[in-house]
């Protein structure tokens, strides 16, 4: 019975590309399904055999951490830099990050106001 390894929802194109090379460098035998363009599918790698998706299972968790790690270090120098976090982005995009800000507000009055007038 085919057993996923893998989502491909929402996994950039560089981790996916890693994973393949990963199966291939271990001889993993797997195949691919990719997501459907409308997100209606999830796509991701599969195998058929219980042994082989205990080892690219292994393989996998071995990869996550150490890709979680990269990341983190990334992201904790890019906070150093100034290049991460709000004002950051605000920097960089103020008219849409004033935008969304609004946005959020008006949900949220609109969303309150039923509340707010109900002793009116």
């Amino acid at each position: 019975m085919p057993q996923l390894l893998m989502n491909l929802r929402h996994v950039p194109d560089d981790e996916a590309d890693d994973i393949r090379e990963l199966f291939e460098q271990h001889d993993v035998r797997y195949y691919e399904t990719p997501p459907s363009r409308w997100g209606i599918s999830m796509g991701g790698f599969w195998v058929h055999d219980d042994d082989e998706a205990d080892r690219a299972r292994a393989l996998l968790d071995e990869y996550q951490a150490s890709r979680q790690q990269r990341e983190q270090q990334a992201y904790l120098a890019r906070q150093q830099r100034g290049e991460a976090g709000f004002w950051f982005r605000f920097r960089q995009r103020p008219v849409a990050m004033v935008a969304a800000c609004v946005a959020v507000l008006a949900i949220l009055a609109l969303s309150l106001a039923p509340f707010l007038s109900i002793g009116n």
